[in-house]
């Protein structure tokens, strides 16, 4: 598989039969799947390595299920083999779990997870299952880099943003119930992503800026 990214539909769709719901690139982890309100997140390589089992156990501050995924290693394969017995036992030892992915996007668990407690943040935890929450649909691949992620804060900007291009000057308590935009006062004020101006007091309207920005986005709301 030439890019991380690559392993991400086969890992969702894997979890979506076991009756998760899964979204790429929530606060930081590849992929998040959610059942029950558990949380499971899974961290994409193209090998198994260091970086990789490191970032493995910083996701254990988060949940008790997570898992590494690594393309299904070939005869030229380099580094540690995610077949190799100790591989699967070291992963088992400080409670990680480990899966592959075929060419042909069989995915296959190698090890589950047993149990490890580390000192959870539950502040950390409870902000992943509130942007997984919060956020609509899935509209970012797991696994990319140097992408514009849009998180739940963006989604909310562009409604806002879509409606003042639809509508003209709004104020952000008509907003707020339109677009399903709760935030929509911090939003509109703060101004984050320079789409939006001031016209009078407590009057909005779309930038230039923001108008392009949302042709952009458009797609991935």
């Amino acid at each position: 598989m030439a890019a991380e990214s690559d392993l991400y539909k086969p890992v969702k769709t894997f979890l979506e039969k076991l009756g998760y719901e899964v979204k790429g690139e929530v606060r930081g982890c590849d992929v998040v799947a959610v059942r029950d309100g558990q949380a499971l997140v899974v961290e994409l390589k193209q090998r198994f390595t260091l970086e990789l089992l490191l970032q493995g156990v910083d996701r254990l501050a988060l949940t008790d299920l997570v898992y590494l995924a690594v393309p299904e290693p070939s005869s030229r394969g380099r580094g540690a083999s995610p077949w190799d017995k100790r591989v699967a036992k070291l992963c088992r030892r400080i409670g990680l779990g480990l899966m592959t992915v075929s060419p042909r996007g069989r995915v296959e668990v190698v090890a589950d997870p047993e149990p490890y407690r580390p000192r959870k943040n539950k502040r950390k935890a409870t902000r992943l299952l509130s942007e997984h929450a919060r956020r609509s649909g899935d509209p970012n691949l797991g696994g990319v880099t140097r992408t514009k992620i849009v998180t739940a804060y963006r989604q909310e900007a562009l409604r806002l943003a879509e409606a003042l291009a639809a509508s003209g000057p709004q104020r952000p308590r008509d907003l707020k119930a339109a677009c399903d935009a709760p935030r929509a006062g911090s939003i509109l004020r703060d101004n984050h992503y320079g789409w939006f101006e001031r016209t009078e007091r407590g009057v909005y309207v779309i930038t230039e800026a923001g108008r392009n920005d949302l042709a952009k986005f458009q797609a991935l709301r």
